[in-house]
């Protein structure tokens, strides 16, 4: 993968980025560089933090109030450390707030090897027993200066890795703020988690901090996104016998349904452009049924997908201004209110199909 082909030249363009970088890093990590490359008309503010956490507190607060960024990303360590600076849009990632033990647990006592280069020219410090005190103490005024302000919390979100071995705080966090994520991902950043789970983040901030009215485009999940026809639990003889000619009463399998082809990718190059949801027609008598989709558009489509599953039996009652539908027959989808894209027809055949439509639209 050529990172540069991904790059958002109009995501942040002309804002500030404070980057608050992890435990025995420096501002000099690869993740600054993946920023960079990502966000190329974004300044990226990338300082080498203190070890002693409240000078690092102390120079983070002094950066805010001189450069006044737009947005601060904060991983690990940085993440704890982000939380405090309230006033700003900020994405934690994987933030470690009992840092202490983290360490203890992670690396020990003595002597620490920096993961990359500093300006000041340091390559190692000391963990000593002191030290660890002085993060105890840090650590304590998390969510100290948190606003009861909805408006404010809704500002901060969170991202946790599935595969973290390091730092689990997702239940610390959600206790605080609503914008409680899990991606797929370890402990530290990668290219692939940084395009796929924190810059779909990054576009929402900045989508709402430029007040973007987007249109909204509504994808069905039957045989669309998630092709529940062909799966090997949809063909159970059994299922079919009791269900043959009532696809919309069919148990949801969605466990067991691969995505449809080149749905994923044209699922994220969508909701580049629009506000995109995912529509679940599920009936209302098998509410244990209502956990499919979201989990199956977590575990396939990710962070993009978060917070945008709607469990209807009604698609008529949707209000949006495309639906894409492979089954509009069933649950009121042929009523739709705004634009029908009935998916695997003459015209849409494939997905390929779809993003030439939408091309042609340029986002209208």
């Amino acid at each position: 993968m050529e990172l540069y082909e991904y790059a958002r030249p109009e995501l942040m363009s002309g804002k500030k980025i404070l980057y608050v970088h992890g435990f025995a890093s420096s501002g000099a990590s690869g993740t600054v560089k993946t920023l960079e490359t990502l966000l190329p008309e974004a300044k990226i503010i990338a300082p080498d933090l203190p070890v002693e956490p409240e000078e690092a507190v102390s120079l983070l607060k002094t950066i805010c109030v001189e450069e006044e960024p737009n947005l601060i990303i904060g991983t690990s360590m940085g993440g704890m450390y982000a939380e405090m600076l309230a006033g700003y849009d900020r994405i934690l990632v994987n933030p470690a707030f009992t840092l202490a033990d983290t360490v203890l647990k992670n690396n020990g006592l003595g002597r620490q090897e920096f993961h990359s280069p500093r300006k000041d020219g340091q390559t190692s410090f000391l963990v000593t027993k002191g030290l660890l005190e002085e993060f105890r103490k840090t650590t304590s005024n998390c969510f100290g200066l948190l606003s009861s302000d909805r408006n404010e919390t809704s500002r901060v979100y969170g991202l946790f890795g599935l595969h973290d071995e390091m730092v689990d705080t997702y239940d610390i966090f959600a206790s605080h703020y609503p914008n409680a994520i899990r991606f797929n991902g370890g402990h530290y950043l990668n290219d692939e988690t940084l395009l796929h789970s924190v810059l779909p983040v990054i576009q929402w901030i900045d989508d709402k901090q430029e007040n973007r009215e987007k249109q909204v485009v509504i994808i069905a999940m039957d045989d669309t996104l998630a092709d529940v026809r062909t799966s090997e639990k949809r063909l159970q003889e059994d299922v079919l016998k009791d269900y043959e000619g009532h696809l919309h009463d069919y148990p949801r399998y969605y466990s067991g349904a691969e995505p449809v082809n080149s749905a994923v990718k044209c699922f994220s190059q969508l909701a580049r452009y629009y506000d995109v949801y995912i529509s679940a027609s599920l009936p209302h008598n098998s509410p244990s049924q209502w956990g499919g989709p979201v989990s199956w558009a977590d575990e396939y489509l990710g962070v993009a997908a978060w917070n945008r599953v709607i469990c209807c039996p009604r698609k008529d009652l949707l209000l949006g201004d495309y639906l894409i539908d492979a089954h509009p027959e069933f649950s009121g989808g042929e009523d739709f209110m705004g634009t029908l894209v009935p998916f695997a027809t003459e015209h849409f055949r494939k997905w390929e199909d779809v993003l030439t439509y939408f091309d042609r639209l340029d986002g209208r």
